[in-house]
Parts: structure tokens; C-alpha cells; sequence
């Protein structure tokens, strides 16, 4: 979220840069709408302050007949005010939530995953690709997904998992908590998968991706199943003022992931890649505004030791503008290789917000001098475990139709290789 103030101020300034992620900023509407609700509130201020010089200078005794009716008048336009200042409010509001974060500079220009800009490569050197190396034929063939029964259960985009592969993501899950609270100093939470519209608010998925997402309603109560855990972990700090020497805080969470992926038709439906349910692990950190570049090479990092102990060819790609997520300011993507389509997909997402989703949650921090500024806040995936098992069963299929698992895995699945027959040893 942005203060509108300074969007108004920047002017053009604030229109080039939003151009470069494709969105048109109509300042003088959000100029009219800024002194909409400034006017609103002022008047609402001056009827108030007319009512109480009313109050005072009404004589002593009983009020007469005279006096409650105008009493009566000016309560009634003082309600009316309130209400036409709450009403301008909403407009200036409606504005500003539906205006992305602005692109910092060091981002480059583009449109799509085309534009984006390779950084480094990590882990081993990519395998040959090859059609049979496929993630679906692979678990099919060893009976570790059971997308048929998936369909009856659900429909399209959801899948079982079973025996092994149901042991592969549990020990995945285990993993990456153990390494991110052990090592890199993360505090797992266990956090509600189902959110009220504040919540979602708060980090950018409302109002923008409405139709992203799974409601329900019960009675009077809406509630949204959350698409990341960054949704309930970055609102655990909403609406605080938090103690600038305790930052950076470094939360972490094990959820399923619930996405409608309406802007998605038709894209990825063989396999486990875009699925309406899956679990991931997610890291967020919240800390100073000066600190938050830092912060972002440093989660970079975590989500990288994941696919480097999982001995895993991955490349990371800085996005350009007009690829970045609604609440990001930057994003490195973290993409790992696929053989069986012959290409690098996306595994991570880390990204800096900056203060954009601590304006919207209602984040601050006290300064050791006493000010009050807003956070900055970062998330990233760290990881999701149905696209990591892809990437591990087809950089892990060996000649013999068997898949090899790296070194890491063995302590939490029990086994080292999943046989022809579906079963381990």
C-alpha cells in the first residue's frame, strides 16, 4: 500500500516507474479522491465544532422547543457528514489497495519469465533432458501418485499421494524445518489455514486476487483458505509497534497452499507443478527499511542451501518489472531443472515488499531515537514440497527405472532409493 500523498507529490515520477510493471496511474483521480475525503473531513470537523459551540452557548434551564430542534438538525448533519466521509474514505481507499508496489530501479525491464535475468547457477551440472524422465510417468510407474482417484475425490488439480511418495513429501516438510530453524534461525509456528479479509488484505491478496482464491461462508463469516503461509505469518505483527533493536524477526511454517489459479487454464495439467492444494514451506522476515536488501540476499541464501543439500541443479533469475508479484518491489526466482520438459522451472520465489504490505497490515517499528516508521517485509518459499519431489524424481531416475535420493533425505525417509517395483531400500 501506498501513501497516497506521495504518489500524488512524485507525480510523473511515480507514473514511469508503475509503466515499467504495466499499470497506468491516474493521478488526477487519485488527487480528486485524496481531496474528496480531505474536504469530507473537514467539514465533518467544522459541523462537529459547531455543535459543541451550540452546547456552550445554549442558555441555562431546560432547552426550549427551538433549541432541541436544532440540536436535532445539526446531529442529523454531522451523521451525514460521518457517513459521506467514511463513504470518500473507501473511494481513496478502493484506489490505493489496487495500485502494485513500484519496481525499484536495480529491476530490470520486461514483461515475462522471458525477460528475466540469470544470476548464478547452483548444484550439480544439469542432467541430459529426456521425455521419460517426466515426474507423472515416473510416479505413476512406480505408484507413488494416484491422480484417477485424486479426480473422483476433487476434480482436476489435486492428486494422492501414497506409500513412498506420501513418506518423500512428510520427510521433505521435516527437512526444510530442520534446517531453517536449526541453522538459519527461523521460529516454526503452526498458523490457522483459513483467514478473515483483513488478514488477506494485509499482504497484498485482496483486493487484487479475489478470484484466486478458495472462500467460504458461514453464517456472517467469511473466511479465505490461505494461499502461502506468508499470508498468516507476516499478519502475526499487524497493527504493532515493534522494538527496532529486536528486529530482523525470522518466522517460519509447514501449510498446505489453497489457489483457485484462475489465470492459469490449461497450463501444467499433467502432473504436480499447479496444483489447487499443496504444501510448502514458507519463510518471512520483517525488519528495518535500510536493512531489507540485505535481508533479501540472505533468504536468497536459505532457500538455496534447500536444493544445494538436496544435491539439486537449480539456476536463480532476478525478475523484471513487469513479471513481479502485485506486493513485490523485487523477486529472485529460484528455477530448478527439470529434464523430463527439458527446461528450468520455477521452486522459489523470494521477495522483497518493502514497506508496501507493512502500510496495509499496520506494521511499525520504533527507532532508538523514538520514531515510529513503517517495516519492511520479505517472503520466500523455502520449500514447496510437490515441485521439489518433481525435480528429485526426475534428477533422480536412474536407467534401471529406479530413483536415487540424495544424502540429505535418508535420515527422515528410511530409504535411499525407490525401487522399479514402487518399493525402497
Amino acid at each position: 500500500m501506498h501513501d497516497p500523498r506521495e504518489l500524488i507529490a512524485s507525480g510523473p515520477d511515480a507514473v514511469r516507474r508503475l509503466a515499467r510493471r504495466r499499470h497506468d496511474l491516474d493521478v488526477a483521480a487519485l488527487d480528486a479522491a485524496h481531496r474528496g475525503r480531505a474536504d469530507a473531513q473537514a467539514e465533518v470537523t467544522r459541523l462537529r465544532t459547531e455543535m459543541n459551540r451550540a452546547a456552550r452557548e445554549r442558555k441555562a434551564g431546560p432547552p426550549s422547543e427551538q433549541d432541541k430542534e436544532a440540536a436535532r438538525a445539526l446531529r442529523a448533519e454531522v451523521q451525514r457528514a460521518e457517513a459521506a466521509a467514511k463513504e470518500a474514505g473507501r473511494n481513496l481507499a478502493d484506489l490505493v489497495l489496487a495500485i502494485p508496489n513500484i519496481p525499484l530501479d536495480s529491476v530490470p525491464d520486461g514483461d515475462s519469465e522471458k525477460e528475466a535475468v540469470e544470476v548464478r547457477r547452483g548444484g550439480p551440472p544439469p542432467c541430459e533432458a529426456a521425455d521419460e524422465r517426466h515426474h507423472a510417468d515416473i510416479g505413476e510407474r512406480l505408484g507413488l501418485f494416484d491422480g484417477k482417484a485424486a479426480a473422483r475425490l476433487s476434480g482436476a488439480r489435486f492428486t494422492v499421494s501414497r506409500g513412498p511418495g506420501a513418506r518423500l513429501e512428510r520427510a521433505l516438510a521435516d527437512f526444510f524445518l530442520d534446517l531453517h530453524t536449526a541453522e538459519h534461525g527461523y521460529t516454526e509456528h503452526s498458523v490457522p489455514f483459513l483467514v478473515n479479509r483483513d488478514t488477506m488484505t494485509g499482504t497484498g491478496q485482496l483486493p487484487k486476487f479475489a478470484e484466486d482464491l478458495f472462500a467460504t461462508q458461514v453464517g456472517d463469516r467469511e473466511l479465505f483458505l490461505i494461499p502461502t503461509a506468508e499470508v498468516p505469518l507476516t499478519n502475526l505483527l499487524a497493527q504493532q509497534t515493534l522494538d527496532a533493536r529486536e528486529l530482523p524477526y525470522a518466522f517460519t511454517a509447514r501449510t498446505p497452499c489453497f489457489r483457485a489459479e484462475a489465470g492459469a487454464y490449461g497450463r501444467d495439467t499433467r502432473g504436480i507443478l499447479r496444483l489447487h492444494q499443496f504444501e510448502k514451506v514458507e519463510l518471512v522476515r520483517v525488519c528495518a527499511p535500510e536493512d531489507a536488501p540485505a535481508q533479501l540476499e540472505l533468504m536468497l541464501g536459505h532457500a538455496e542451501e534447500s536444493l544445494r543439500r538436496l544435491e539439486l541443479s537449480y539456476r536463480v533469475v532476478l525478475l523484471p518489472a513487469g513479471d513481479l508479484g502485485f506486493s513485490a518491489r523485487t523477486t529472485y526466482d529460484i528455477e530448478v531443472w527439470l529434464p523430463g520438459s527439458g527446461s528450468y522451472r520455477e521452486i522459489s520465489s523470494v521477495s522483497d515488499c518493502g514497506t508496501f504490505q507493512a502500510r496495509r497490515a499496520g506494521i511499525r517499528c520504533r527507532t532508538a531515537d523514538g520514531r515510529k516508521e513503517y517495516a519492511a517485509t520479505l517472503n520466500g518459499s523455502a520449500l514447496p514440497v510437490g515441485r521439489t519431489v518433481a525435480a528429485l524424481l526426475e534428477q533422480g531416475a536412474r536407467p534401471d527405472g529406479s530413483v536415487e535420493l540424495p544424502e540429505a533425505l535418508i535420515s527422515y525417509t528410511g530409504f535411499r532409493r525407490i525401487l522399479p517395483d514402487g518399493t525402497t531400500e
